[in-house]
C-alpha cells in the first residue's frame, strides 16, 4: 500500500537525498520545514552544506514542469510535494503556536485528516517531537535509511570449537582451515578452543582470500614498548601492523587503549620500519567546515586543548612505555613532530587534500557524520593505511547518535570488505580506577 511520509527538517538536514528513497510512496515536505532549512544555509559546516544542497535539489525538481504544490511525479512511482496546512496551527495542547516543530506537525495531521485513504506517517529525527506526534495520534518514525546495526554486537570475537590436535596444529603451522569457517566476515577476530579442555585456546584472524585462520603477528616483546593485555587488544594490534588491512576502526569505552594501540603501530611502522612517510593524527575540535575558533595565538597554540590527549599517548610511548619520559624522550618528540614525520592536525581543513603513503589515525571519529567520515577516507591516496577509534556511547555531536555517526557506519558498510578490519575493545586497562569508574558511574 502506498503511503504517505511527511518529513521534518532535521531529516533533510541529515540527508538532503532522503526525498528520493522512499521508493514508489508519496514524500512531502510541510512548507515550515523549507523555512527552517533556510536558517542554516549560510553555515559553513555540513548542515549549512546540505542546507543549500536541498534547496538545489528542490529546485532542480520543479523545473521539471510540474508545481511541488500538486506534486512531481518520481519514475520510482512516487511522488515529491511541498504542503501547507488548510488552517494555521491550533493545536489545543498548550504547546507554543509560534514553534516551527508545532507548524510541521500541524501539516501532518492535516493530510492524515484529509486523505484517508493511504496511511500517512511523521518522519522526523527528533525524539521528543516523534513523542507529541505520538500523544496526538500520529504515526511518527525515526529516519532509518542510513542507521546501522549496533556494531558492537556484530563484530565480535567468534569462539569455534575445535578438536584438542587442531589447535596444536595451529600453533605448529599458523594457520587452520575448515568447512565451519565458511560464514565469517573477512578478518573477523577468532578464538580458537579445544572441545575437550576450555582453556586449551588460540587467537587468530579469519584470511578470507585463503579461506582460513590465521595465527595473529603480533611482536613478542611489544610496539614501542606496549604488550596488549587481553585478546582483543592483540587483536587490534594485529590488524594494526597489517599494511594489507587498509582501514581498521576501533571501538571501546574510555580506557580500553583504542588511541595508544593505534599511535604506537603508527610509530613502529612510521618512525622504526620506515613503511609510511608520515604519522598523521587528527582528532574532530567541532563539527568539520568550522574554523579553528577564537582562542588566542596562532594555530598551533589554538590546537593545544584539542590535541593534548594525542601529545599525551605520544609522550607515553616515546618514554618506552614507562609513563616517565626523560629530557632525551622530550626531546625525541619533539625533533619528530618539528620533522613533520609525526603530525598532529584538525580535521577542518583536510577537503581537498590527497595524503599518500601516510598512517593516518582520526580519534574520537563518533563524532563525525557519515558524509565526514567519507570525505576523510576518500581523501587516502595510494599506500596510506586510516584507522577511526571512538565509542559510539560517547557521542557530543547533536545531529548523529550510535546508529547514525560515521564510525559505526563505516565499520558497517565496510564488514565484508578484505582491505577493512574491526575490533570491539570491551576491558579497560587505563588502570583499576578507570575501569571501576566506566562500570560503576
Amino acid at each position: 500500500m502506498k503511503k504517505n511520509y511527511v518529513l521534518d527538517a532535521n531529516v533533510l538536514l541529515h540527508d538532503p537525498h532522503a526525498i528520493f528513497k522512499f521508493e514508489d510512496n508519496d514524500v512531502i515536505i510541510p512548507i515550515f520545514a523549507i523555512e527552517e532549512i533556510d536558517k542554516f544555509k549560510h553555515e559553513g559546516s555540513e548542515r549549512g552544506r546540505n542546507a543549500r544542497t536541498i534547496a538545489r535539489l528542490l529546485d532542480s525538481v520543479r523545473r521539471s514542469g510540474d508545481s511541488l504544490a500538486g506534486g512531481v511525479p518520481f519514475e520510482s512511482g512516487g511522488s515529491l510535494r511541498i504542503a501547507i496546512p488548510e488552517r494555521r496551527p491550533a493545536l489545543l495542547v498548550g504547546l507554543d503556536t509560534s514553534s516551527q516543530d508545532h507548524a510541521i506537525l500541524q501539516t501532518a495531521i492535516d493530510i492524515r485528516d484529509r486523505d484517508k485513504e493511504k496511511p500517512t506517517i511523521f518522519v522526523t529525527m527528533d525524539t521528543n517531537l516523534r513523542i507529541r506526534a505520538d500523544a496526538l495520534g500520529v504515526v511518527a518514525e525515526t529516519y532509518e535509511n542510513q542507521r546501522v546495526e549496533d556494531p558492537e554486537t556484530t563484530h565480535t570475537v567468534v569462539e569455534i570449537e575445535v578438536p584438542g590436535p587442531e589447535v596444536d596444529a595451529f600453533f605448529q603451522h599458523g594457520y587452520l582451515s575448515g568447512p565451519t569457517l565458511v560464514e565469517l566476515l573477512p578478518n573477523a577476530a577468532v578464538l580458537l578452543r579445544d572441545a575437550s579442555a576450555a582453556s586449551h585456546t588460540a587467537l587468530g584472524r579469519y584470511d578470507a582470500a585463503r579461506g582460513h585462520v590465521t595465527a595473529l603477528r603480533v611482536p613478542r616483546e611489544g610496539v614501542m614498548g606496549v604488550r596488549p593485555r587481553n585478546k582483543e587488544q592483540a587483536f587490534a594490534l594485529d590488524l594494526l601492523l597489517d599494511d594489507s588491512v587498509r582501514l581498521v576502526t576501533l571501538m571501546g569505552k574510555a580506557g580500553t587503549g583504542k588511541t595508544l594501540l593505534a599511535i604506537a603501530a603508527g610509530l613502529k611502522r612510521t618512525t622504526e620500519d620506515g613503511v609510511y612517510t608520515k604519522l598523521l593524527v587528527s582528532r574532530p575540535i567541532m563539527p568539520l567546515g568550522r574554523d579553528i575558533g577564537f582562542l588566542p595565538g596562532d594555530v598551533e597554540e589554538k590546537l593545544n586543548p584539542w590535541m593534548q590527549p594525542v601529545f599525551d599517548n605520544l609522550e607515553f610511548l616515546l618514554s618506552h612505555g614507562d609513563g616517565k619520559p626523560g629530557r632525551e624522550q622530550s626531546t625525541t618528540m619533539v625533533e619528530l613532530l618539528e620533522s613533520g614525520v609525526i603530525q598532529v592536525e584538525p580535521l577542518t581543513y583536510i577537503r581537498g587534500r590527497s595524503l599518500p603513503h601516510q598512517y593516518l589515525i582520526i580519534d574520537e571519529a563518533q563524532n563525525l557524520t557519515p558524509h565526514e567520515v567519507k570525505t576523510i577516507v576518500t581523501r587516502c591516496g595510494e599506500g596510506t593505511k586510516i584507522i577511526l577509534t571512538g565509542d559510539p556511547h560517547q557521542i557530543d555531536n547533536p545531529y548523529v547518535d550510535h546508529a547514525t555517526n560515521g564510525l559505526s557506519v563505516a565499520a558497517e558498510r565496510f564488514k565484508r570488505e578484505r582491505i577493512a578490519g574491526h575490533v570491539v575493545l570491551s576491558k579497560g586497562e587505563r588502570s583499576e580506577l578507570a575501569e571501576l569508574a566506566a562500570n560503576l558511574l
